[in-house]
């Protein structure tokens, strides 16, 4: 095969990835937006019901200006993909008590898409 087609395939390649990453991002925004963006806004230090979830990852529970913490104010959760995922899996189970938040993704792979437009992916 030759350089030219070997490059062709290169960057056929390349941009069926970059694709597939700009649906899943795009599907992910999307699950946020439905499940999660009528309580909590993506820009930092926008509260609304619940508080913003910029940067979340890497976050400790209940840490920002948010005042209405009360089930996480003083914990000791520092928020990642798993602890993330066992939260909007169920939010009660996970912390062992009530909390504000209600909802529940049940399907694996919209807490994945979530989680990786938590991420920034």
């Amino acid at each position: 095969m030759n350089t030219s087609k070997l490059l062709a395939l290169g960057i056929a390649a390349a941009i069926a990835v970059s694709s597939s990453s700009a649906m899943a991002a795009s599907k992910g925004a999307k699950l946020f937006k439905k499940k999660c963006g009528t309580c909590h806004s993506m820009e930092v230090g926008k509260h609304k019901i619940g508080p913003s979830l910029a940067g979340i990852i890497g976050r400790k529970a209940g840490s920002t200006d948010f005042k209405k913490y009360k089930a996480l104010k003083g914990s000791e959760i520092v928020w990642d993909e798993k602890s993330l995922d066992a939260w909007i899996t169920n939010p009660k189970k996970f912390i062992g008590k009530p909390t504000a938040m209600t909802v529940k993704v049940k399907k694996e792979k919209d807490r994945k898409l979530i989680i990786g437009f938590l991420k920034g992916e």
